[in-house]
């Protein structure tokens, strides 16, 4: 049976290919599927009138395409819908359970047989529910649902041939008891079993589809599934003795405010003495200083001097002070790499143990004080990989509101991994109290900025669903491989943004503009930061990329306060050329530019501040760390308890007008 529903991607589609769909629930492993399955040669469309991309590619003859993981299809959201409309077009679902969590993950299973789609269930993560005593018998699962079922272990790729096999033997599954004769009467009217399940269910949207009215049994025919779920499982599942695994007991501990806390304090720490000490200072002295700096460049310059003038227009773009074969190569390779490949490692780390969305758990009541829940910390923390990666992950937000606030404050307050790599190679050799300083001051504007968008715009945050995968040992060539194809597309998209900021400058300094600009900025930069003319430099090759504005820091001699400074006021500036260009892409014009424009504003209003908070705690020595962030974050402090007295107020006359228009209604 065909299934051509709504779907429109740009496929080739060779002739009798079949579209392999691939479903599931939240981190069931559907990902590694898609990538064992399919190798390297993946597409990626937005899905129409949509930002959310899909990955689809060849599989054989045929075309796998993934979809987002979903808890049902129904139109509860962006993800459900999209999952719906790519799994009723479908020709075979090859959709990928959790051992694990089999009671949960077979209400989608079952919703998907009921659409009449032929189905595969790859049972996944059998090794896992083994180590936890969870016994399936996946004869009796694959003979009461009606479809073949094949034990798995994606992370070892154990079970792909069996699971590329049963494809060819998949079929429509049992329905949910009672089922049957209402879809029968629906299905005559529309002509699709899995429309006529979606009218039956309420989907408006399906319903508007065929000009027919949506049904109203969606709670019905949610007992009924559930209860078919629930028996199925008491059937196929025996749980046999196990005592708590360690494991278990420590991922509980990092969703505790109390232990979870000093774990995540602690992984921060053994990052930073990893990435901020012994690579930015060990490794990246031999990488930059000896080999760059020592043997690439002198060779390099001594070769382009035998062709060229080293003062010509073309011996300053190419081997100049800022030299694209010189400079920027030397930024890249000898400086930048060896610290967004710590970055990136520990990175991997967090997502292959499980240890990411625990971090969302337990930041969820801090995020819902600024109109977000835990699940945003998930782009803020792939934002220190990437902020333009990040940017598109807001998606997953619930609401546009939230989408709005996290993307706002991802250009504003998150540096990326080149970036944040040259910060904490900065500060590590000031000591701690300037460290401290650096980061309260990033942490209180984030609070304070989170404070003031979630009082402009009106609502609130949405509860947080989110699943817990369980906590396992990292494996390391999952880890490697995710470090070094980020790597790779860093160093993709970094070099030519690189190149072209090399020689804008090279152009601006032999024009005669960098110098203008200096002198134009000076107000700013000398007067009000208190920072060398030339750091204006710095400041303008950020807009290119961050990490190349925060290296440009590297060659100036500032004081110890002077360099916290002008951390914290290039962290804050606006984002690299392609995180804007995806903000504009994601929020539109006129929030991209309100953004744009804003990190300009706050940027050298939070910097300034800092400055002249040290002069006054400090006067023309080493300011008193302590008294700066105590009147820093007592100035923040008050912006907050004005910004919540704000949202007490307007939440106050909204429940008298509310109580008004009852009290009307009931006259």
């Amino acid at each position: 049976m065909k299934h051509h529903h709504n779907l429109t991607l740009e496929m080739e589609l060779p002739k009798d290919a079949r579209r392999i769909v691939l479903a599931g629930n939240p981190n069931t492993g559907k990902s590694v599927f898609f990538n064992a399955l399919t190798g390297l040669y993946v597409d990626v469309s937005n899905y129409p009138g949509t930002t959310l991309e899909i990955c689809h590619s060849r599989l054989g003859n045929d075309v796998l395409i993934d979809t987002p993981g979903v808890y049902g299809i129904s139109s509860f959201n962006d993800e459900e819908r999209i999952a719906r409309d790519i799994i009723l077009s479908a020709d075979v679902v090859l959709n990928v359970v959790n051992a694990v969590h089999l009671e949960r993950d077979l209400f989608l299973t079952q919703q998907i047989i009921d659409t009449g789609v032929p189905v595969v269930v790859a049972l996944n993560m059998v090794d896992e529910a083994a180590a936890r005593g969870i016994e399936i018998d996946t004869g009796l699962l694959s003979e009461m649902l009606g479809v073949p079922v094949v034990p798995t272990v994606a992370v070892k790729k154990q079970g792909f041939e069996e699971v590329k096999a049963a494809l060819s033997r998949a079929q429509p599954g049992r329905l949910t008891p009672g089922l049957a004769e209402r879809l029968q009467e629906i299905q005559n009217r529309v002509g699709n079993q899995g429309d006529a399940l979606l009218i039956l269910e309420g989907d408006a949207a399906v319903a508007e589809r065929h000009g027919v009215e949506p049904g109203n049994e969606r709670e019905d025919i949610y007992r009924r599934r559930r209860a078919r779920v629930n028996q199925v499982v008491e059937a196929v599942v025996r749980i046999a003795a196990r005592e708590s695994r360690f494991g278990t007991v420590l991922g509980r501990w990092m969703i505790r405010p109390l232990t979870g806390i000093p774990i995540l304090l602690l992984t921060l720490f053994v990052m930073y003495q990893v990435i901020g000490v012994f690579i930015a200072q060990t490794v990246v002295d031999f990488t930059e200083e000896e080999i760059m700096a020592g043997i690439y460049e002198p060779a390099v310059s001594s070769f382009v001097g035998r062709f060229l003038a080293e003062d010509s227009v073309f011996g300053v773009i190419l081997i100049g002070e800022f030299g694209v074969l010189t400079m920027t190569v030397t930024y890249i390779l000898g400086l930048l790499l060896p610290l967004i490949v710590g970055f990136y490692f520990f990175l991997a780390l967090f997502e292959d143990s499980g240890y990411l969305p625990r971090t969302a758990t337990l930041a969820d009541r801090v995020l819902t004080g600024i109109g977000l829940n835990g699940k945003a910390i998930i782009p803020f923390i792939l934002g220190f990989g990437c902020v333009t990666m990040a940017t598109i992950t807001t998606r997953m937000l619930n609401t546009d509101r939230e989408r709005r606030i996290a993307v706002f404050l991802l250009g504003l307050t998150i540096p990326c991994s080149a970036q944040l790599a040259v910060i904490a190679g900065m500060l590590a050799g000031l000591g701690a109290p300037y460290l401290l300083m650096y980061v309260l001051v990033i942490l209180i504007v984030f609070l304070v900025v989170g404070t003031v968008l979630n009082t402009i715009f009106a609502g609130r945050s949405t509860h947080l669903l989110i699943d817990l995968p369980p906590l396992r040992v990292p494996r390391l060539g999952n880890v490697l491989k995710k470090t070094a194809n980020r790597a790779f597309g860093f160093l993709r998209e970094a070099t030519p943004l690189f190149i072209l900021g090399a020689v804008i400058i090279s152009i601006m300094q032999l024009t005669g503009a960098l110098t203008a600009v200096q002198r134009g900025l000076a107000p700013i930069t000398v007067g009000w930061l208190s920072l060398p003319m030339e750091t204006a430099t710095a400041f303008i090759m950020g807009i290119v990329r961050r990490d190349f504005g925060a290296a440009g820091l590297l060659t100036l001699e500032l004081t110890a306060v002077q360099t916290v400074v002008a951390l914290i006021t290039i962290t804050l500036f606006v984002p690299c050329i392609a995180s804007v260009f995806i903000i504009l892409k994601e929020r539109g014009f006129k929030d991209g530019a309100l953004i744009w424009a804003s990190t300009w504003l706050i940027a050298f209003s939070v910097g300034g501040t800092v400055m002249q908070l040290s002069k006054l705690f400090g006067g023309n020595g080493d300011p008193n760390v302590a008294l700066v962030l105590a009147a820093f974050a007592g100035l923040g402090g008050a912006i907050i308890l004005l910004c919540r007295t704000i949202r007490r107020s307007g939440r106050a006359d909204a429940a008298k007008s509310a109580g008004v228009d009852a009290i009307k209604a009931t006259e």
